[in-house]
């Protein structure tokens, strides 16, 4: 008779303490880690909370993650809870007000050296690479800070360099995907032709915990470039007129146009108006090559594992601007002739 096989022992998912889990890139962060079956626990800071954010903390508490209350730039408190609840993994998705609350986090983590992976709040372009004018710059400056201080710490660490969200890229709204494409006037940005790579929410938080478990990518950038997601603005406006079924008057966004809007320095618009003109002026996704030896690119990691496709997303867009499409709204006929053409911009602030 053969030897009965031992039951498996099901593998333990190391434990995940996530900062800035209500924002927005936050929860999708959040939502992969609670259902990739992580311990996750949420470091919130104490005090009242708009409603969405509270219906937020509760469906994570739902989900089984557990709530902690206090700041992240308090380094007794973070030495004292990373040891309590025996944290392997830290991930930091706070806003950019608060990027140089994580120089705390840092020393807290070198102190108890049992961290065994840090994710520093990135998630965008490799800011060592890009080059944004002024006011991004100066964001992109403090989060190379952070990188430095993190290497010097000797924590194991990883930068997510996921490039852009999945949606009409407005020169002046912080979190584009909540908003479909104009059905107005769809700006091109310069000559329209630099790509870009657009990556879905839940992708970003999907590939970030496939990473924290992966010793591949310790002390590595890790960059998503899905091929299948790498649009111009030309062809991004050609996509959704396709979803539409619509031609829509085009206007041109030049250079001078975004560089103007950032000097006005106008926060936050004027931020995204300087990393639009380094994204789609400057190229910053696409100007260089992943070939350091500190630079991995996702999909070598995981080939097997698709991206959801950027035309996907715009057929959810479509149905948020279904009823504006329907009537027609905003000067939309089918069969009008696309027109390209200067416009002036004005700041908004």
């Amino acid at each position: 008779m053969a030897p009965s096989s031992s039951p498996t022992t099901p593998i333990s998912k190391g434990r995940v303490l996530i900062v800035g889990a209500t924002g927005f890139m936050g929860k999708f962060v959040t939502e992969a880690s609670i259902s990739t079956a992580h311990p996750t626990y949420l470091l919130i800071r104490p005090g009242p909370l708009i409603s969405s954010k509270a219906a937020t903390i509760k469906t994570f508490q739902e989900k089984g993650a557990i709530v902690i209350y206090g700041v992240v730039n308090n380094k007794e408190f973070v030495e004292m809870i990373l040891k309590k609840y025996e944290i392997d993994t830290v991930i930091s998705a706070i806003g950019a007000e608060s990027l140089l609350d994580q120089l705390t986090l840092v020393e807290a983590m070198k102190s108890i050296k049992t961290i065994k992976r840090f994710l520093p709040s990135e998630f965008g372009h490799d800011v060592d690479r890009a080059d944004p004018v002024e006011p991004g710059l100066a964001m992109y400056k403090q989060k190379r800070l952070v990188r430095r201080v993190i290497e010097e710490s000797g924590v194991p660490y990883t930068y997510i360099c996921c490039n852009s969200i999945a949606s009409w890229p407005y020169y002046d709204n912080c979190h584009p995907s909540q908003l479909p494409p104009p059905l107005d006037q769809l700006h091109i940005y310069g000559h329209g032709n630099v790509k870009a790579y657009f990556v879905d929410g839940y992708d970003i938080g999907k590939f970030t915990m496939k990473v924290v478990d992966d010793e591949r990518t310790i002390n590595k950038s890790v960059h998503f470039r899905p091929s299948t997601n790498c649009y111009s603005m030309n062809e991004l406006a050609s996509l959704w007129e396709n979803k539409i079924a619509r031609k829509i008057p085009r206007a041109i966004v030049s250079e001078d146009d975004l560089l103007g809007i950032a000097a006005e320095n106008c926060i936050p618009e004027s931020v995204v108006a300087s990393i639009t003109h380094d994204i789609f002026i400057n190229g910053c996704q696409v100007n260089f090559k992943i070939d350091g030896i500190h630079d991995v690119e996702i999909s070598t990691l995981y080939p097997g594992e698709s991206f959801r496709s950027l035309e996907d997303c715009f057929e959810s867009f479509v149905a948020m601007a279904a009823d504006k499409i329907h009537k027609g709204e905003n000067g939309v006929t089918g069969g009008t002739k696309a027109l390209v053409e200067p416009v002036p911009i004005t700041a908004s602030c």
